[in-house]
């Protein structure tokens, strides 16, 4: 590990690879937190001004957890606002702003006032799953309802995406947000998504968490479909109200109806599963009456 360069803005203190100027922030507001510790080489801030609060996303600079060129980090964020666009969606956080500045790209949010399913920066390893603090073990531990409401937000954005001709990259429980003082939830981070079909141009380190990957994103060439996102929306129902990659009725808190059709969404072989999105919301649909 080369320099650590400690930089101080308002309310926060986090530290970058080498020296990057964000003073412009102070024009967007106060910073009153930061999310420094992604390996995707953005930097995100929470910036309030008149009593009004934003997510900013900035690619440009070198966070400690990044080991790849920042050019190709403000590549992919110009690249994900158009995806925001056109995904636009009650379900979605939403886009307000977008602009270079000082070499480097930033999008700018609305804030919602959820926590991440998935804070690693807070609760890695196994204190996700352990500790009472950690929103994955609190969301856990909500009602099954609740739960289900979770659930069909994330499932109706995800036929509306299908819908628009996209398909996921790369949502996993990470991308969840939610409020656990209003009970509800809205989907972030959805840069990677692209217009389907696609295919897997990575092989087996293409972007996802193993925990909610199909068997075809960890092979060169396979297909990236609507049946990879129905793989994706039954791993997500396995990780919220069952065993997560364990994928047994015993570990399976809701009801046995529902069981079958997160199961069918999870089959190795793709043509055992729902051929769409829109098919297997349909069918969740009618095994919760």
């Amino acid at each position: 590990m080369g320099n650590v360069i400690t930089i101080e803005i308002d309310k926060v203190s986090f530290q970058l690879q080498e020296e990057h100027d964000l003073l412009w922030l102070k024009n967007l507001g106060e910073v009153f937190c930061v999310f420094d510790q992604q390996d995707s080489g953005n930097i995100s801030f929470g910036v309030e001004k008149n009593d009004k609060k934003f997510f900013v996303k900035y690619a440009g600079a070198k966070p400690m957890d990044f080991s790849g060129d920042p050019k190709e980090a403000v590549d992919r964020l110009i690249k994900a606002v158009p995806v925001y666009k056109a995904l636009k969606h009650p379900n979605l956080i939403s886009l307000i702003d977008h602009f270079s500045i000082n070499n480097g790209y930033t999008a700018i949010f609305e804030w919602f006032d959820g926590e991440c399913l998935h804070s690693h920066w807070s609760f890695g390893g196994m204190a996700k799953y352990t500790n009472p603090d950690s929103p994955f073990y609190r969301f856990k531990n909500l009602d099954i309802e609740k739960r289900l409401e979770t659930l069909d937000t994330i499932f109706s954005f995800h036929t509306y995406a299908e819908s628009q001709g996209f398909v996921a990259v790369d949502f996993y429980d990470g991308s969840i947000l939610y409020d656990f003082k209003n009970h509800l939830t809205k989907i972030c981070d959805i840069d990677f998504y692209r217009k389907s079909p696609s295919i897997n141009d990575i092989g087996d380190q293409f972007w996802g968490a193993a925990r909610s990957k199909s068997p075809e994103e960890f092979n060169l060439g396979s297909p990236i479909d609507s049946k990879t996102n129905v793989f994706t929306m039954g791993s997500i129902a396995f990780g919220l109200l069952g065993g997560e990659m364990v994928h047994s009725i015993s570990k399976w808190e809701a009801d046995k109806t529902l069981y079958e059709v997160a199961i069918k969404a999870v089959q190795k072989d793709r043509d055992q599963r729902y051929s769409t999105v829109k098919e297997f919301y349909e069918a969740w649909r009618a095994a919760l009456k």
